[in-house]
């Protein structure tokens, strides 16, 4: 099977896309409206982009309509935002926050979940998550023809919040966090089955 992906519409190059790039970390993103109003949810489009510095991003696609989702139009007035990793404690509560509310909805409440203040940025963190990453917006990027349009958000990595039992020899600890994946279709894996395999050596 060949398969190119500019002659498929957008649905099917999205499934296409979605069902080999896995699995796929889920940035779990929280943020606040000019309204005062929280917001969080799930984007499992993202990546870390560069170390120092610390930079991370995430694609925002918008409804079908082409009207920008909260999130974006959030972090373009806050200009920050933070991302949430997602556990197995917190899968049902992520998916609640995928539905799609009204921008005066306190999505944190629909789902179940505790704002705690962040210290640098005014966007919220979800207490329930181990790992909280306090950003600042570098750069959002745009692609795609209206109203299919994507924008990719990157952010400056201010301050990371790692809950004490994860932390060891400077390292967050796979095996406890038990971090959530988003596969293709209506999955998502979890991270409980690994292996290692050490790199050869370099000569």
């Amino acid at each position: 099977m060949k398969i190119d992906p500019s002659k498929l519409d957008w649905r099917d190059a999205h499934e296409l896309l979605v069902g080999a790039v896995l699995p796929r970390p889920i940035a779990f993103v929280s943020t606040i409206g000019e309204n005062g109003v929280n917001n969080v949810a799930p984007f499992s489009f993202f990546t870390s982009i560069s170390v120092k510095p610390a930079y991370v991003g995430f694609s925002v696609g918008r409804y079908r309509e082409g009207r920008k989702k909260d999130t974006l139009v959030n972090i373009e007035f806050s200009n920050d935002f933070v991302i949430n990793i997602v556990t197995e404690e917190l899968i049902d509560a992520m998916n609640q926050a995928s539905k799609d509310y009204p921008s005066d909805v306190d999505e944190f409440k629909e789902a179940g979940l505790t704002p705690v203040k962040g210290d640098l940025v005014r966007s919220p963190m979800v207490a329930e998550s181990p790992v909280n990453m306090e950003c600042r917006l570098v750069q959002i990027m745009q692609f795609g023809e209206a109203p299919r349009i994507n924008n990719f958000v990157i952010g400056e990595v201010l301050r990371v919040h790692v809950k004490d039992y994860l932390w060891m020899d400077n390292k967050i600890k796979a095996d406890r966090l038990k971090a959530v994946g988003r596969l293709g279709e209506e999955l998502y894996c979890r991270t409980t089955d690994m292996f290692e395999k050490k790199r050869p050596l370099t000569l």
